[in-house]
């Protein structure tokens, strides 16, 4: 199975479910062209008010690993997966007029981090954890992707995560401002429950209208800088590094990235 994105609307509120819980709901190629559809109709949709986007006992875990080797290792398909697959899905989010709440549970990392880092409002239980230890697969974050968290999770934190592979948990990250609120487990759906609440008895257009005015607000010289070094992002895709990290997950082993 490679997973699936399920939407679901109950009057005004429309349910979005990151599902691949064989890989605690790690995202395959097929997921991120799912969330791209599932977004566009979201926003095609002018009846809804709020989005909450979770997923069953973890968020996201990442990327799926297991169908790595059949893309990442040619640069012309590792572009492809990455400026099409992957940017679509977080654009058609970025691009959503409805206020989205993320309900973070388990696992954020890497992929998890960028779906929530497209989201207006942050809820977590204190179980959560957060990262990008993609490092240790031997390969960077997209740059439009580490532009985007950047922006969303801090500087200090973003070159944390993503140079040293730091894993921080709920309390750090509402300490240093990605998360509007941290809850023990069992109060999460009460928390989110409460956002959307909120959401309804508010004027709707004028939170569509708003959304619009923090896009276009975030245009900053990093996501510009991030467009201008695509041209040879994707040149490492056959390294020696690429492949050994990736490898040495899949066959459950520590990576030998020096010799």
């Amino acid at each position: 199975m490679a997973g699936s994105i399920q939407l679901q609307t109950h009057g005004s509120l429309a349910t979005v479910t990151i599902s691949n819980p064989a890989r605690f709901n790690a995202m395959s190629r097929s997921m991120w062209r799912d969330l791209r559809s599932v977004f566009q109709r979201i926003q095609a949709d002018g009846s809804l008010l709020a989005v909450v986007v979770g997923g069953r006992a973890h968020f996201c875990a990442g990327g799926d690993i297991s169908e790595y080797a059949s893309f990442r290792f040619q640069e012309d398909t590792l572009r492809d997966f990455h400026e099409n697959d992957v940017w679509g899905g977080l654009q058609a989010m970025l691009d959503c007029d409805v206020p989205i709440i993320a309900r973070i549970d388990g696992n954020c990392m890497g992929a998890g981090v960028e779906i929530a880092s497209c989201c207006d409002i942050r809820i977590a239980s204190d179980s959560a954890r957060f990262g990008a230890p993609i490092a240790k697969l031997g390969f960077p974050m997209a740059p439009r992707e580490a532009a985007l968290v950047m922006r969303a999770v801090g500087e200090l934190t973003a070159r944390e995560m993503l140079l040293s592979a730091a894993v921080l948990d709920a309390g750090e990250m509402k300490q240093r401002g990605f998360l509007n609120q941290v809850v023990g487990g069992d109060l999460l759906d009460t928390a989110v429950h409460a956002y959307t609440e909120r959401m309804h008895a508010l004027a709707p257009c004028a939170a569509r209208l708003n959304k619009q005015s923090f896009r276009a607000l975030a245009t900053v010289d990093s996501a510009q800088a991030a467009i201008k070094i695509l041209a040879s992002a994707y040149r490492y895709a056959d390294s020696y590094e690429h492949r050994e990290g990736i490898a040495a997950f899949t066959e459950k082993r520590q990576p030998r990235f020096m010799a």
